[in-house]
C-alpha cells in the first residue's frame, strides 16, 4: 500500500465510534427529509404571490408602463391565477396580452390621471 492510499484509507476503529455514527445519521436525516419550504403552500397561493410580486404598483406605472417585459410578466402571472381558479377565458385573454406586449402588438395605454 502506497503512503497515499494509506492517508485515504480510514481506520475501521474510527468509523465504529458513537461520535462517528451519531454525525452519520445526523447527515442522513438531512439528506432524507424533504427541505421544500414551499410544500405547504398551495400551488394557488404560489401563482398568487407570484401575480403581486410582478403586478405594477401605482407609483411604478410610470417607469414600467411601456416596459414590454415587466407588462408581460405581469399580464402572464395573472393569467396563471385565473387558469387555477378555473377560469379559462380569461386566463387566455390574459395570456393574449403577455404574447401582444412580447410581440410589440400593443403598447402602453395613456397615462390615467393625465387629462384630468
Amino acid at each position: 500500500m502506497t503512503k497515499l492510499t494509506r492517508r485515504l484509507t480510514p481506520d475501521i476503529t474510527m468509523l465504529d465510534s458513537p461520535e462517528t455514527q451519531t454525525s452519520a445519521k445526523i447527515i442522513s436525516d438531512a439528506l432524507s427529509t424533504p427541505q421544500d419550504p414551499l410544500a405547504s403552500v398551495s400551488t394557488l397561493e404560489l401563482a398568487q404571490a407570484l401575480a403581486a410580486r410582478l403586478s405594477i404598483t401605482p407609483n411604478d406605472w410610470h417607469r414600467l408602463k411601456a416596459n414590454r417585459q415587466a407588462r408581460a410578466s405581469e399580464q402572464a402571472a395573472t393569467a396563471l391565477v385565473y387558469l387555477l381558479k378555473d377560469q379559462p377565458a380569461e386566463s387566455l385573454a390574459r395570456l393574449q396580452q403577455a404574447a401582444g406586449w412580447l410581440d410589440r402588438s400593443i403598447s402602453a395605454p395613456p397615462c390615467p390621471t393625465h387629462g384630468k
